[in-house]
């Protein structure tokens, strides 16, 4: 269920919470070898099944970390929405973290806290979210990252 927030304030009340979790997203190799085409990153772990199969410690492909990161404008605004604002800016990440590989196939969703907001200039606001990224039945998450946004009155 997708929580919507009312501008600012509304973020202000959250911070320090978490706020939920996505629907989980399959991970196609169809997905993987449009990704190494969009950014060249062609390395067979990620784009050849067969070698992958044979001699990957991971027992076949797997996601590019940087593709399970460029999932959140998929899977964050379904955990949380804020509206009554005029501008959003993505401004960046902090620490990210690829614990454990994403295997083609399998299902991923993301976990999202609001981890802290900041008063900006000119009615704005940089808010933190520790975004987790979990493989379902994976023991370990695949990529924790903290995502950095700006909000704008």
């Amino acid at each position: 269920m997708t929580t919507i927030v009312q501008g600012i304030a509304g973020l202000r009340e959250l911070a320090g919470q978490h706020l939920g979790y996505s629907d989980y997203v399959e991970v196609t190799q169809e997905r993987v070898n449009t990704f190494a085409d969009a950014t060249g990153d062609h390395q067979w772990i990620h784009v050849d099944p067969e070698r992958a199969a044979k001699e990957s410690p991971f027992g076949g492909p797997i996601a590019h970390g940087y593709l399970t990161l460029s999932m959140g404008p998929l899977v964050i605004p379904q955990v949380v929405r804020v509206e009554g604002i005029r501008m959003a800016v993505n401004y960046g990440l902090g620490k990210v973290r690829f614990p454990s590989p994403v295997p083609v196939g399998s299902r991923l969703r993301a976990g999202v806290e609001l981890t802290s907001v900041e008063e900006l200039p000119n009615n704005g606001a940089q808010i933190s979210m520790t975004v987790t990224y979990e493989v379902e039945g994976a023991p370990k998450p695949s990529c924790v990252a903290e995502v950095i946004f700006r909000y704008y009155e």
